[in-house]
Formats: C-alpha cells, structure tokens, sequence
C-alpha cells in the first residue's frame, strides 16, 4: 500500500509527528522524503528531538529503508548531518537525479531583495536551484563524489516494492496554499505541494496511491509573508498558547483559528482519503496525552466530526502531544486497517 503524507495549510501542521507515528506503527518498508531542506519536520520520542530538513520523519522505524525523490533538493552538509544525528547510514539513499543545492544558490537568494523582504523567503537556495534545474544546469546527486554509494533508482526500487506487495510512505512537505500553482501566489515556495507532485516527485503514477493523508494542525500558522484570514494579534497569539517558531528559519509564526474553507479545499486539491490533525492539546489542554477517541470530551469529539462533515473525509489519526506516541489512531475503528 502506498500512503502520500501532505500538508493542508501552510506547512507547520505536524507532518513529522504523523510520518514518524506511521513508521511505528505500519513499519513500512520504505519512506521517501520529497521537497527540499527550506522545509523541517520535528520528530520528539522517547525524550529526543529531532528537527529534519530532509532525512524522512520515519527513520525512528528501524527497518525502514529511507529513500530520497529524484525530484528533491539537498545540500550536503544537511544530508550528512541528519545522516549523523539519526544514525541512519546504511540505509538511506537517494536517487541520482535527486538536486544538490549549492553554495552560489543560498549566496543569490541571500542578496535577493525581493525574496528576503516582500515574499519572506527562508533564504536556503532552494528556489534559485529549482530555477537552475528548469534550466538544466543544476548539478545532480550523481555528479558528486562524496554520494558515490548512496545513489539508488529511487522509482524502480519504489514501484518493484509496490509489485511485492509493501508498505510505502511518502512524505511531503510544506502545505497546499504554499504550492507554486495552487496557493497565495507569489507567496508561495518553489514547487507544487500537492499529493499528485510528490507521486511525481518519486517516480509513481496516480493509480498506485492508495491513501493520501491530509494533515492540519488544529489552528493555522504561517511563516512570512502572503494572506491569513483570521489572523490574529502578536499578543492574542501568545494569550492563547500558540506562539510557535519555524523550525529551518526560527521566525515567529502568524496564527490564525481553524479554517474551514481551506481545510474543504485542501481535501480536493488532494484527494483526501483520510485527514490528521495535530496539536489537539494546545487548543484543548484537557486532551493531552489522551490516546482513545472515546476518552476525549463530547465537545471535542462534536468539533473534530464538524471537520470530518464539512470536507468530507475522515479524520483517523489525532495529534493530543509532541511526543511521536501521543496520537489517537482512528483507522481501524474506521475501515482503513484490518
């Protein structure tokens, strides 16, 4: 079975949490990272944190293989220090298309005035290596020495895994309303954010997803500029507990209460079969750490089943705590696990 993991806002919803819950819990065989190192994903188990920028969220499975798209980004001191961090040499590879972002791209964004001021670009060089791969002069993974023994056909060995029958989870990044082509242009990223551009991204064709799992976290936030209906003030922000900081950048989150609107849309931009939603805690204390949907309060069940309602897919996994463990799975109760 193959599951697409993505984002249904603007990045920041807890798909690190949600990946790294599947990994131990379905122990695929294999989870591929998508986008680029401008993206982090945080993992906390067991009293550990981790913030990835491009190693998959599924590491903590141990018998997980760990592939990168081809249609990815890297820079090689992230690569190798998220390699080091998770000790996940041996079995992570990427494949020889995978981009390597260089120097001379962070250097252009960096004196960038446009994408520093007006759009808020975290300033990684990602966007001035997407633009060299339109070009075609963008160096590939496969051109660089120190990757030699880490390159794998990333679609073959996917798809001959699919053939076998084996679990495999995509991991996209960002959120829908950040896609090149689907949000708040131009205050947007580099690439589309969708499920149908990460299968692109990897290698495999639509009629192999069996499941695309939408994560939202239980109010919205964004980091930089661009539109956030609903966006309310430094000081309500902090009153409500739900003063974040972005992981790659460390800028102060804009927050804004649940919406409902892009919560519908999201659902069709990706064929949503299932949603998640994270943070549970933060907007209802009293669910912390609560692992039974039936443990949760009548008004918290009420609200989480007026989303299930009004974009018409079910919710099956809860995020209730930062910890990977802290999670209400839903799937089997629902029809989606045997």
């Amino acid at each position: 079975m193959l599951s697409i993991v993505v984002g249904g806002f603007f990045g920041d919803e807890g798909k690190g949490k949600i990946v790294a819950y599947l990994g131990l819990a379905d122990k695929p065989a294999i989870a591929v990272r998508c986008g680029a190192i401008n993206a982090g994903h945080t993992v906390t188990y067991n009293g550990r944190k981790w913030k990835l920028r491009i190693v998959s969220s599924a590491f903590i499975s141990k018998n997980t293989e760990l592939l990168i798209a081809p249609g990815a980004l890297i820079r090689l001191d992230v690569l190798f220090k998220e390699m080091n961090e998770t000790g996940t040499k041996g079995r992570l590879f990427l494949d020889k298309h995978t981009g390597v972002i260089e120097l001379c791209h962070v250097e252009s964004e960096r004196s960038n005035s446009f994408l520093a001021g007006k759009i808020g670009s975290t300033l990684q060089g990602v966007g001035a290596a997407m633009a060299d791969r339109v070009l075609r002069k963008l160096r590939l993974a496969y051109e660089f020495d120190e990757l030699k023994g880490m390159v794998r056909k990333v679609p073959d060995t996917v798809n001959e895994a699919l053939d076998k029958g084996h679990d495999i989870i995509i991991e996209g990044t960002q959120g829908t309303f950040l896609s090149l082509y689907h949000g708040t242009y131009p205050y947007v990223t580099s690439r589309d954010t969708t499920a149908s551009a990460f299968a692109s991204e990897v290698g495999v064709g639509p009629k192999r997803v069996d499941e695309v799992i939408v994560v939202f976290k239980a109010y919205v936030t964004r980091v930089g500029s661009g539109p956030l209906d609903g966006e309310l003030s430094f000081d309500e922000i902090v009153r409500r507990g739900w003063c974040e900081k972005a992981t790659v950048t460390g800028r102060v989150r804009r927050a804004a209460p649940f919406n409902i609107e892009l919560a519908r849309k999201a659902a069709i931009l990706n064929s949503a079969t299932q949603a998640a939603i994270t943070k549970l805690d933060i907007l209802f204390p009293e669910t912390q750490g609560v692992t039974e949907w039936g443990k949760l309060p009548y008004k918290v069940r009420k609200w989480i089943e007026n989303i299930e309602d009004a974009i018409n897919t079910p919710v099956t996994l809860i995020g209730t705590g930062e910890d990977v463990k802290h999670i209400i799975d839903r799937r089997r109760e629902l029809g989606f696990l045997k």
